[in-house]
């Protein structure tokens, strides 16, 4: 019985430790030079979605693994090297680091007619391996391809840089320059903050209003919130009230800072989760304007008809998922969602599993641990399956459910609220 698992992240990991404590033969295979996914490619100065200053939106301790959590020096919301490092010692400590075959990146993952999966690898030298496999679980994440929209008239004359948040690095790097950064997702405001520290001038272009959450409500990191009895016990429509009733007392109105309303009540869409944007808002570090209407040389206009002078435009507009090597139309189905059973399961393709393709409110840690030893259970035989219909018909009330909270897009198809999707997991096992 031999596994192949793709990706050696936060998820990857936890599966590998999963896997092995189930005394699963497996093979895990990471492109990178190192475990650890984003947290150590912003370290080591690789392209992806990682900058220097990122640091951790979650508490610790609800980000630590169960079996071996975070350093008690750590500081709650690690940076980045910090959490890279963690990521190392657990994968020693879990004794994977064996199993795991770095520089090596999956070409392609497709079925045989015997029930078994072919695996084409490419090592660092250039050497291709294809490899047969009982089970293939994906563990790469969701931050994939960078999401570029499409550019105002007049961009193809900007004198400046133009470039996605994927190769942002840090705001030395544009000390004394002019920058405008697009978006107001995680990355966004982080990045404009960072910028803030070091540019002559840094600009917040945005478009559409979305809901900006401090780390902290009345003392307690969110993801505690997310994960509390009292609060887990409440209506959507009881949460909501709550939220928006501490936000006025914590920080007032968006719009008062110049930012666009939402349009929209809170965790109907993705939340963005700062304690320093608007800060930095208010002490005039970062100038708020709406979306970019034109550019004409170093010159950026406004639909609002302001314009300011500009050396880089900063797209953070997101990312794509994409699986190449997976067979078309999974995990993301013709309507565009991801179509998993239980967002683990595909139930077309037997014997292959996502792990960390969901987007909670809060730390993914614990949901990825229950994922990877649910998977452990189905390829031991400890648990079982029911049959493709009877998934399919989940996943599209599932989907339906979903949607009608957060819309239907890709993203809105991996959202899930941690409790109830943990008290899931554990029905299955």
């Amino acid at each position: 019985m031999r596994v192949c698992l793709i990706g050696a992240g936060l998820s990857g990991l936890a599966t590998a430790h999963a896997l092995r404590s189930a005394g699963i033969d497996f093979r895990c295979l990471e492109q990178a030079p190192d475990v650890g996914g984003i947290w150590r490619r912003v370290q080591a100065g690789e392209r992806g979605p990682g900058y220097l200053s990122l640091h951790l939106n979650t508490a610790k301790q609800l980000t630590g693994y169960a079996d071996h959590p975070m350093p008690a020096s750590y500081p709650l919301y690690p940076r980045h090297s910090e959490v890279a490092s963690y990521l190392r010692s657990f994968a020693e400590w879990a004794g994977v680091v064996d199993h795991i075959e770095l520089e090596t990146a999956v070409e392609s993952v497709r079925p045989e007619p015997d029930g078994t999966w072919t695996v084409v690898s490419r090592d660092a030298d250039g050497v291709r391996a294809s490899r047969s496999f009982t089970h293939v679980i994906v563990a790469s994440g969701h931050n994939t391809e960078p999401s570029m929209p499409a550019l105002p008239p007049g961009s193809e004359t900007f004198t400046g840089t133009i470039l996605h948040a994927v190769d942002y690095r840090d705001g030395a790097d544009y000390a004394g320059r002019r920058v405008v950064v697009v978006g107001l997702g995680a990355s966004a405001v982080d990045i404009a903050a960072d910028l803030s520290r070091h540019a002559a001038q840094t600009v917040l272009s945005v478009r559409r209003g979305l809901h900006i959450l401090p780390k902290q409500l009345f003392g307690m990191s969110l993801d505690e919130i997310a994960d509390a009895p009292w609060w887990t016990s409440m209506s959507l429509a009881e949460q909501r009230r709550f939220v928006e009733q501490a936000l006025l007392v914590v920080r007032g109105r968006i719009g008062d800072y110049g930012l666009p309303e939402p349009d929209h009540p809170v965790f109907a869409s993705a939340v963005t989760i700062s304690d320093e944007i608007l800060s930095r808002i208010r002490h005039g570090a970062v100038t708020p304007r709406p979306a970019i209407d034109v550019v004409d040389g170093d010159l950026v206009t406004f639909t609002d008809g302001t314009s300011v002078r500009a050396d880089a435009i900063v797209y953070c507009t997101g990312y794509r998922m994409a699986f190449p090597f997976l067979p078309a139309g999974c995990p993301v189905g013709p309507r565009g969602s991801v179509e998993l059973y239980k967002r683990v399961v595909a139930p077309g393709h037997p014997g292959l599993y996502f792990v960390g393709l969901v987007r909670p409110l809060g730390s993914i840690t614990r949901l990825v641990e229950a994922q990877s030893r649910w998977i452990a259970d189905i390829i031991t035989g400890e648990a079982v399956l029911p049959e493709a219909e009877v998934m399919r018909k989940e996943i599209s009330a599932y989907l339906n459910g979903i949607a009608g909270q957060y819309g239907q897009t890709e993203g809105a198809s991996i959202q899930v609220n941690v409790a109830p999707y943990l008290e899931e997991l554990r029905g299955e096992r």
